[in-house]
């Protein structure tokens, strides 16, 4: 796998950033998370006046084999029609990114469907789908790599136009399998506990999914004792690029705004590779998917947002915008004791 150099975020300034916030003209801490938030993003910025400039969201598609013994209620198709849906704006992450600025990449990484000639999908295709990892490993090891560099370079293109903030969504029918089975593996949590309803499923489908999966994950076995072998045998191509761009965003010091269920799962898998990555992450929401509240506390993460959101597509990191955005805007735009020429009253 490619080597990433992420450094935890430098604290040499943070005296200085927490005498700025004590120094606004407020109470001290009377602004609660927004001034744990402006820490965090002064940080990763390495200022005193932190920028969101050229917001970016890269909204990744693959499609996944395990889909094929019914482990979710939508068929494959969907993944590919929703990719087309979202190039023509009628998509949540279609609309949220319009409310707030952000930049909308739509990426085809493994889409069981030539979309090739679909305007506004980025072609970096590794395949038609994932293998079945109930029988096989999901992809080869030149298959991931080949993921983790798409990630990387989406990131790279992002940076290079001056993204100081990055949000990543996927669309891939029956991801949810894989990322129960991650959060299982690197959490140490019974799989049962780790396993929801995805997009729907009633008792009995969640049960058979739980059966599917567990046959799935006795019969894989990790003999080189790393997290990088689940990583490519359950995962989705979507996936392992998402993983790739928050480790090279991570590495370039941009501010990573991580999704739901799935994208906490390759959180999860991100810092379990470089511990040092979870630094330029915020844990934008809980979702209502099962386990999520879970994966969280193995992370410890303390989610901006409870609002039952289990879309995906990174509609619920693109609503925590905002916040983020007050955070940076508290920095840059409230006056100080001193200047307002107010008596400290603290």
């Amino acid at each position: 796998m490619k080597a990433f150099d992420i450094q935890p975020t430098n604290k040499s300034l943070q005296a200085e950033i927490q005498a700025k916030i004590d120094n606004l003209n407020k109470p001290k801490g009377s602004l609660g998370r927004l001034e744990e938030l402006a820490m965090q993003v002064c940080l990763i910025q390495q200022t005193l006046g932190p920028s969101l400039a050229h917001p970016c969201h890269l909204l990744l598609g693959g499609d996944h084999g395990i889909e094929r013994e019914g482990v979710s209620v939508s068929p494959r198709e969907v993944t590919w029609q929703q990719m087309i849906n979202f190039t023509r704006g009628g998509g949540g992450v279609n609309m949220f990114c319009r409310q707030h600025g952000f930049k909308l990449r739509i990426v085809d990484v493994g889409v069981d469907y030539d979309l090739s000639a679909v305007e506004g999908i980025i072609n970096r295709k590794i395949a038609r789908g994932t293998k079945n990892f109930l029988y096989e490993p999901a992809m080869s090891d030149k298959e991931f790599d080949k993921a983790i560099e798409v990630g990387c370079d989406l990131v790279d293109d992002c940076a290079d136009e001056g993204c100081r903030i990055l949000c990543i969504g996927e669309m891939g029918i029956a991801n949810t399998s894989p990322s129960s089975i991650w959060m299982s593996l690197f959490g140490n949590i019974p799989l049962k506990d780790c396993i929801g309803a995805g997009a729907g499923l009633n008792c009995e489908g969640v049960r058979h999914k739980y059966e599917v999966l567990s046959k799935a994950v006795e019969r894989f076995t990790n003999t080189e004792d790393s997290c990088v072998r689940p990583l490519a045998y359950f995962g989705g191509f979507e996936m392992i690029a998402a993983i790739g761009a928050m480790l090279r965003a991570a590495e370039r010091h941009l501010i990573i705004l991580i999704d739901g269920f799935i994208m906490t799962a390759c959180a999860l898998a991100a810092t379990r590779l470089y511990p040092a990555s979870k630094d330029y992450m915020i844990f934008t929401h809980c979702g209502d998917e099962s386990g999520h509240k879970m994966m969280l506390d193995i992370l410890g993460a303390r989610p901006l947002l409870h609002l039952g959101l289990r879309l995906g597509e990174g509609t619920g990191a693109l609503c925590a915008f905002p916040i983020i955005d007050s955070a940076a805007r508290m920095m840059n735009e409230m006056n100080n004791f001193q200047n307002a020429r107010i008596t400290k009253y603290f």
